[in-house]
């Protein structure tokens, strides 16, 4: 199957901001899961939605630093997204991360959850779980009541990169009887850096991590041995100098719940 993220995504207008730099630790030292026969991997995926405009999101965005591509005490890969909204942009700074793709998934969350609006920083916690994203407590126990949870076997087994394409294979068992799984890629920064100029947090000097740049919508998920998908690069991600990664999930269709959760560096 091939798709373009140009048609789902920010191919265009995502200008990267200054990236300088090394992570004092490396976050996704433990993101590339390696299953053990009859133990698959825990994982779980924590979306934050973000802005460089809120004064209220660096305190979350260290947060999700401080534990993406780590295990929490039980044992569960944390894979982190962040996903930088496009609403801050009026109000003095343009956060040059942000897409209105993240901004419309975040409207659909909002409805699903039954939110009078959407807000910034709120964390998402596989699909299930939405608190202010800088709520430590609120995520510990998300993660608890995720770790008593079953989920499928998704596994990417191989990716190529180009220039301008992504080509990948994987493999998907254990899938629920019952309901319908969409299978969603992600392409992420490791890192970024960015000097703010104006706004809110007008002078601060914002690390990022895990920085969704493209999304695109798989389709549905099918056990099978393996599946192979080739996307189109949007054109700022192969210039940017920091590190990427390909996460790949499964979640219930409406942006239910997320069943299954691989990551693999680019």
């Amino acid at each position: 199957m091939a798709f373009q993220f140009s048609r789902y995504t920010l191919i265009a207008a995502l200008a990267l901001a200054t990236l300088a730099g090394c992570l004092p630790t490396r976050l996704w030292s433990q993101a590339t899961i390696s299953p053990t026969p009859g133990s698959p991997p825990s994982t779980v995926l924590i979306e934050l939605f973000t802005s460089e405009g809120c004064s209220d999101c660096p305190a979350a965005d260290e947060l999700l630093r401080q534990v993406t591509g780590r295990k929490d005490v039980g044992g569960q890969l944390i894979v982190g997204l962040s996903e930088h909204v496009s609403y801050w942009n009026g109000l003095g700074w343009r956060d040059p991360f942000s897409s209105d793709l993240y901004t419309a998934r975040q409207n659909e969350y909002a409805t699903r959850f039954a939110l009078a609006s959407v807000y910034t920083p709120q964390m998402i916690v596989n699909g299930r779980e939405q608190f202010v994203g800088s709520d430590r407590r609120a995520l510990d126990a998300a993660l608890a009541a995720e770790s008593k949870r079953k989920q499928i076997q998704l596994r990417i087994d191989s990716a190529q990169v180009t220039d301008k394409n992504i080509t990948f294979s994987y493999s998907a068992s254990d899938l629920p009887a019952k309901g319908s799984l969409q299978l969603v890629a992600m392409l992420v920064d490791d890192m970024d850096r960015s000097k703010v100029l104006l706004g809110e947090n007008s002078g601060r000097d914002l690390v990022h991590v895990a920085v969704a740049r493209a999304l695109a919508p798989v389709g549905a998920l099918h056990e099978a041995e393996q599946y192979s998908v080739t996307l189109s690069l949007p054109p700022s991600f192969s210039n940017s100098s920091t590190g990427h990664h390909l996460v790949l999930f499964a979640q219930q269709s409406g942006l239910g719940a997320v069943m299954g959760i691989d990551t693999r560096p680019i």
